[in-house]
C-alpha cells in the first residue's frame, strides 16, 4: 500500500449506470434490473447529481394501485401518494441525495451510510458531476487484503517509525486481519500508540498487544528520604 490511505476512489465501481430527470417510470424499473441494482443517480443536463431514485421510490405505485389516493393523502401520507402518482425520475428521485466524494476515507463513507440509512453513495467531484458509485460491499473489500501486505504496512509504517533502531525487537504477525505484536522496547509512551496506529492500518479487524517495557522508577525530590539512595542505586 506504499503507506497511502485507502479512499473511496480506490473501492468504487467506475462504471455508473445513472438516469436522466425525465427518464421514465418503466425505464427506470428496466435499468435496475439490468443492472442489478437497488438505487439509480439522477442526473441533470450538466452530469451534475440532483437526486436518487431507489426500489423504495418506486413501491408507492404498486402500494396505491388499488385507487383511493385521495383517503390515503388526507391521513398523511402526502408524500407517498406523490411518489404513487409520479411518471419521472425528477418526479420520483429523493433529493437532494447523499454523496460523497472520491478522497473521502472509507470510514467517513461508512459513518455517511450508517448515519442516513443507504446501501449506496454517488461518488462526485467537486463540482458535483458524478465519478462512480460505492456501497456497502465495496468498503468491506478492504477486508479481503492479504495478511502478509498488513503485516509489512504495520512494520514499515508504524512500528519501524515510531521504534527507529529498536523496531527489530518488535515481532508482528498477522492471522485473519488480527494484527499481534509482541516484544520489549524501552518506552512504555509508545505502546498504546502503535497498538492505535495499528489498528488504524487498512484491513485490520483487531489488535493485540503483547509489547512490553521495563517499569519505569519514580523520580524522587532531592530533599526526600531516601532520594540520596536511590541516586546511588
Amino acid at each position: 500500500m506504499n503507506g497511502t490511505p485507502i479512499v473511496v476512489n480506490d473501492v468504487m465501481a467506475h462504471r455508473v449506470v445513472a438516469l436522466r430527470t425525465g427518464a421514465v417510470f418503466k425505464d427506470i424499473v428496466k435499468a435496475m434490473g439490468e443492472w442489478r441494482v437497488s438505487a439509480l443517480p439522477v442526473l441533470d443536463d450538466a452530469g451534475v447529481v440532483v437526486g436518487v431514485v431507489s426500489e423504495a421510490d418506486l413501491l408507492p405505485k404498486e402500494e396505491y394501485s388499488d385507487g383511493g389516493i385521495g383517503r390515503y393523502a388526507q391521513l398523511g401520507h402526502l408524500v407517498d401518494v406523490q411518489k404513487a402518482e409520479a411518471v419521472t425520475a425528477g418526479e420520483l428521485m429523493t433529493a437532494p441525495a447523499v454523496t460523497v466524494r472520491p478522497d473521502a476515507t472509507l470510514a467517513h463513507a461508512a459513518r455517511i451510510m450508517a448515519r442516513t440509512r443507504v446501501k449506496r453513495l454517488p461518488v462526485v467531484g467537486r463540482d458535483g458531476t458524478l465519478k462512480g458509485i460505492v456501497s456497502r460491499s465495496d468498503l468491506l473489500k478492504v477486508y479481503l487484503r492479504d495478511d502478509a501486505d498488513i503485516a509489512e504496512e504495520v512494520r514499515r509504517e508504524i512500528v519501524v517509525r515510531l521504534f527507529g533502531p529498536y523496531s527489530d525487537a518488535i515481532r508482528v504477525e498477522v492471522h485473519d486481519g488480527v494484527v499481534a505484536l509482541s516484544g520489549h522496547v524501552r518506552e512504555t509512551v509508545l505502546i498504546p500508540l502503535a497498538a492505535r496506529l495499528a489498528r488504524a492500518v487498512p484491513g485490520v479487524v483487531d489488535v493485540e498487544c503483547a509489547v512490553t517495557a521495563p517499569p519505569r522508577r519514580p523520580s524522587l525530590h532531592p530533599a526526600s528520604p531516601g532520594a540520596g539512595r536511590a541516586r546511588k542505586a
